[in-house]
């Protein structure tokens, strides 16, 4: 059954623009499946799926190719090797680096397509990565952390 729809995740984002979890939960129980948010989460987390630009500013979910997870592990990297520290600071988020780093972090935040950032800006050692809302800054601090696996 989980692989059943797994498959159906996959074909229902080849075809349609889903850009949440709760729409993605939505188009399976239309197409008979009973499931949870978190059940759809976690079928999202171990299909590696992630979200990318659906142009006018949306996202949509999208299978990641084996050559974009590869780049994708390269920007890990680069936050991870440059990351020094962070704060929020009402829409924005303050990224510390190691010196000379900086660029290299921002292009690393503006290339993984995380749709709470708007925009970076560089120094040599510090990032203003911009959000909508300070709402946003937080979401987007909370997945940073998640990536530097703190």
């Amino acid at each position: 059954m989980k692989k059943q729809r797994q498959g159906t995740i996959l074909e229902i984002i080849r075809s349609e623009d889903v850009d949440t979890q709760e729409e993605l939960a939505e188009r399976l129980r239309q197409q008979g499946y009973r499931v949870t948010q978190a059940t759809v989460s976690r079928d999202i987390r171990e299909l590696k799926l992630s979200k990318v630009s659906a142009g006018g500013g949306r996202q949509k979910y999208a299978v990641m190719s084996q050559k974009n997870q590869k780049a994708e592990d390269r920007y890990i990297r680069a936050l991870r090797d440059g990351f020094v520290s962070m704060e929020p600071a009402q829409n924005l988020l303050v990224v510390r680096t190691a010196s000379g780093m900086a660029m290299a972090v921002a292009a690393a935040l503006d290339s993984l397509n995380l749709p709470e950032v708007v925009g970076c800006i560089a120094g040599d050692d510090t990032v203003f990565a911009a959000a909508r809302s300070k709402e946003e800054a937080a979401a987007l601090a909370g997945k940073l952390n998640g990536l530097l696996d703190r």
